[in-house]
């Protein structure tokens, strides 16, 4: 008898959320981060997306810069995208550099 049996691919995920999710919200279901790819009304039945590369704000200022290839976290309270792990989710890594002066950076989630 078959120990797991395939239900979807994964590049998406049913949500439902409790109040409204606008499209492009960053979602946080513990250690599961997902980008909501079209608005999801309030107890409506919507998907995550929680593959491919995304475009994330980020901060600015001296020391802000990362490299191509680097982990970064979710940041829920600022909503960025951060080098910091302490008290933030593992969003994915980075696919190209960024400077200091960058608002934002791209990153492939991983889960």
């Amino acid at each position: 008898m078959a120990t797991a049996t395939f239900v979807q691919a994964g590049e998406a995920l049913d949500y439902t959320p409790s109040a409204d999710v606008a499209a492009g919200d960053v979602v946080v279901q513990n250690d599961l981060v997902g980008v909501a790819p079209r608005p999801i009304a309030a107890n409506t039945l919507g998907s995550l997306v929680v593959g491919g590369v995304f475009e994330f704000p980020k901060a600015t200022g001296t020391g802000k810069a990362i490299a191509a290839g680097k982990k970064v976290y979710w940041d829920a309270t600022n909503k960025v995208a951060t080098e910091t792990s302490s008290g933030n989710t593992f969003l994915g890594k980075t696919v190209a550099a960024v400077g200091d002066s960058d608002a934002a950076v791209r990153v492939r989630l991983s889960q």
